[in-house]
């Protein structure tokens, strides 16, 4: 079970109406994945500051583990099927789960894509990795 310590904050509700995140719901269900929740509105700050100054593609895949790992958030980054030209070829997709309010949905890919962008030898890195460049 993956029920919460009492003595942890967790993240405050959103406002009525503002999000689909299914926080009450998610701490109802006994047998629900409640982790993201301690992705209190500070670590969330914390979070984006971290992954807005990433150094590496190796760095990345930690930290998609680590937030897998903490929080049970899953990413998938991949290219696009057709040719990559620019960050807008790259999709960062934040999967969907209870708990996880949709404006962090939005704000993680942003993050990253800011470092990216600061550090564009992670994209090449990253579409090297799937083999997009032929090793060259």
């Amino acid at each position: 079970m993956n029920a919460l310590p009492t003595t942890l904050p967790i993240r405050t509700e959103c406002p009525p109406g503002a999000c689909v995140c299914d926080r009450d719901a998610l701490l109802q269900n006994p047998q629900g994945d409640t982790r993201v929740l301690l992705l209190t509105r500070e670590e969330e700050k914390r979070l984006l500051q971290r992954l807005e100054q990433l150094s590496s593609l190796a760095d990345l895949r930690r930290m998609q583990e680590r937030m897998h790992q903490q929080l049970g958030i899953r990413i998938t980054i991949t290219p696009s099927p057709n040719e990559v030209r620019t960050l807008r070829g790259i999709t960062i997709l934040v999967h969907e789960q209870p708990g996880l309010c949709r404006k962090t949905r939005q704000a993680i890919p942003a993050a990253i894509k800011q470092s990216l962008e600061r550090r564009p030898e992670i994209s090449y890195e990253l579409l090297d990795e799937g083999g997009l460049f032929g090793g060259q």
